[in-house]
Order: structure tokens, then C-alpha cells, then sequence
């Protein structure tokens, strides 16, 4: 954990005085760099064939039932890992009911999905195989046998995971699963930051930071992902939204209509509870929240400080902190189309 390593006043250059001028956090809620890796559980180490592998599935369409979606149609890693509709499209043109998350840094989250669903990337890459909206396969039986209709899959699974009856669903999920890991972009300007580059924010993302803290964004959206503490996979970190619903913004946005954690546990103590997002690379995934109702980001700032803390920011809090979240925005690595293997003429009929 890094925490803020502020110069004297009496070394500093005056830019770096301005930002040591400013009351920041304590240590006891110290800041924290993106790791440029991020973990793997113990059945499934990284290797680079497996995310070679996973990053073909990624691509590949053929996993659904038309043969037109696949995990990259919703997840754009050539830019915000998302696909920018307010919700997402799958088979025969159906328009799910939520946004859908970015994958850049999904490997932070112990949960996923918005409702955190799935206590695991594995967990989750098979959730969308058999989803009717999206990929549309009636089993995932049915997904892994057009897999193993396809001969070109047969060799680099049997490389990744050995000879025999390689291609399973719990194989496709490890190899998917250990691409996503891949998707990380640390060394924001927030990161050089809090490693000590003074100079890395401008005094106005200084001054959203510093503001971002007094607000209280921190309760939910502290950790080095901006997405909470950091748990245990499978233990998510969840927050009710909205918890102030006596406002405009509730109607105007129609936050309330999804019921949230509810819709996958029935409990009603789970109603209109989230799994508290990331917020890096906001500049990337608009629009915004569970439904992509919030068009800009400056106006997801106003809506969060009075649905959340109940608060009616000043312009220029909204205008600063909207600059420190742009901050958030990290280093992503070069991704490159994979070459999938041939399609056998029968394989859509």
C-alpha cells in the first residue's frame, strides 16, 4: 500500500507546494497504486498460451447461437472494455437490461456482474454463453460441442491444459478468464502520483482528489481499484443505490426501476444493492451506472454526491473532482486481433 509522500514547503517548487498546501487524506485512508498484475487463483495460473487461447474465445463469435456475438461485442478492448450502448445488444438484436461493465481491471473485482452474481471471472465467462439475450445457447453443452466441432480448437487446448478431452466449459472460463487478468491499465497520472511524481496531477485534479476525500466518495470508492476494500474472491462489496432516493435525480434517471441484487437472490434485504463499480477509466465507458442513463460525467458526479451523501456539490467541486476521475485513467496494453481457426461449412446450419 503507497501511501501520499507530500515534500515540505519549505523544498517544494511552487507547483509542488500547491498540491502540499492542500489538507489530504491521512494515512489511515492512504491512497493506493493499481499492481500492474493481477492475482490468479491457484487453478488457474497465467501462462501466456492460456491467455493466448482465452483472448481467441474472447474474439470468437462462434461461441453464440447465431454465430454473431461474442465476448468482445459487448466488451470493446480496443477501447473502454465496454460497448458504449446504455444497455448492451445480443442474439436476434435483443437489448439486454444493463449496461455493461467495463472488463479493463474486472480481475480486481471479487464479484462480477453489477449484481455480483458470479463470485469469479470463471464464474462469470459462462454466465453470458446461455443468457437468451446474449449469446443465446440453450447449454453450455451445447456452447463447448461447437467448440470441439471446430478441429483448429483441438491443439491449442490440448497445449494449454493436456491431451485428451481438453474442451470443456470449465477450460473455456480458465482460458477466457486468464486473458481478462491481462486487461489491466495502471500508471495513471493518479499512480505516479501517490508514488511520489508531484508534478503527475494538475492542482485542479489536486483539488478534486482532496474534494473526492471530504465528500465521502471514499466510503465506497477507496481501495486501489476504486471499487471498495479489497475482499476475498466471492465476497463482494456491495452498496444500496440509491440510498437517498427524495430527489429529482432518482425519477429523472429511473435508478429505482432495476431492483438490483434482489433480481438474482430474491432476499428483499437486497433490494436496489450493487457491487460498488470501478472507477477508473470513466473518460472510456460512458454512459453511466447500472441502466447507462447518466450521459456525462459530470453530471454522474452530481447524481452520485446527492443520491449517495446527499449532498449538493458547487459547481466547481463537480468540475474538480470530474477532473481527478479523468485522472484515473491508466496505461492500456497493446492488444492485437487473434487469428481464430477455420469455420466448417456446417457448423451454423
Amino acid at each position: 500500500m503507497k501511501s501520499l509522500n507530500i515534500p515540505s514547503l519549505a523544498a517544494c517548487t511552487l507547483a509542488a507546494c500547491t498540491l502540499a498546501a492542500l489538507s489530504l487524506p491521512s494515512p489511515a485512508a492512504a491512497w493506493e497504486a493499481l499492481p500492474s498484475k493481477a492475482p490468479a487463483p491457484a487453478d488457474n495460473p497465467t501462462t501466456p498460451a492460456k491467455v493466448e487461447l482465452g483472448k481467441m474465445l474472447f474474439f470468437d463469435p462462434r461461441l453464440s447461437s447465431t454465430g454473431t456475438v461474442s465476448c468482445f461485442s459487448c466488451h470493446n478492448v480496443m477501447e473502454g472494455g465496454d460497448d458504449h450502448r446504455s444497455t448492451s445488444i445480443g442474439v436476434h438484436g435483443q437489448k439486454g437490461g444493463r449496461n455493461s461493465p467495463t472488463v479493463w481491471n474486472a480481475a480486481f473485482h471479487s464479484v462480477q456482474f453489477w449484481d455480483g452474481r458470479a463470485a469469479s471471472l470463471e464464474d462469470q465467462a459462462k454466465g453470458p454463453v446461455t443468457n437468451p439475450i446474449e449469446m443465446g445457447m440453450s447449454s453450455l453443452d451445447l456452447g463447448v460441442q461447437r467448440l470441439r466441432d471446430i478441429p483448429g480448437y483441438k491443439k491449442p487446448f490440448e497445449s494449454v491444459f493436456g491431451p485428451g478431452e481438453s474442451i470443456t466449459i470449465d477450460n473455456v472460463a480458465k482460458a477466457i478468464s486468464a486473458y481478462e487478468r491481462t486487461l489491466i491499465t495502471p500508471d495513471s497520472a493518479y499512480d505516479r502520483f501517490v508514488k511520489g511524481e508531484h508534478k503527475a496531477l494538475t492542482p485542479q485534479q489536486v483539488r478534486g482528489m482532496e474534494a473526492f476525500s471530504q465528500a465521502g466518495c471514499v466510503a465506497c470508492h477507496s481501495g486501489p481499484a476504486f471499487n471498495g476494500p479489497v475482499q476475498p474472491v466471492g465476497q463482494g462489496f456491495y452498496m444500496k443505490f440509491p440510498t437517498y432516493a427524495a430527489n429529482a435525480y432518482v425519477a429523472k434517471y429511473k435508478l429505482m426501476d432495476d431492483a438490483g441484487r434482489l433480481v438474482s437472490t430474491g432476499k428483499e434485504s437486497d433490494k436496489n444493492m450493487w457491487r460498488v463499480p470501478t472507477l477508473r477509466n470513466l473518460v472510456y465507458t460512458a454512459p453511466y451506472f447500472h441502466n447507462g442513463s447518466v450521459k456525462t460525467l459530470d453530471e454522474a458526479v452530481r447524481v452520485m454526491a446527492k443520491t449517495q451523501l446527499d449532498k449538493d456539490l458547487s459547481e466547481p467541486q463537480v468540475q474538480d473532482i470530474t477532473a481527478f476521475l479523468e485522472a484515473l485513467t491508466g496505461a492500456f496494453p497493446v492488444q492485437t486481433m487473434p487469428m481464430l481457426p477455420p469455420t466448417p461449412g456446417t457448423l451454423l446450419d
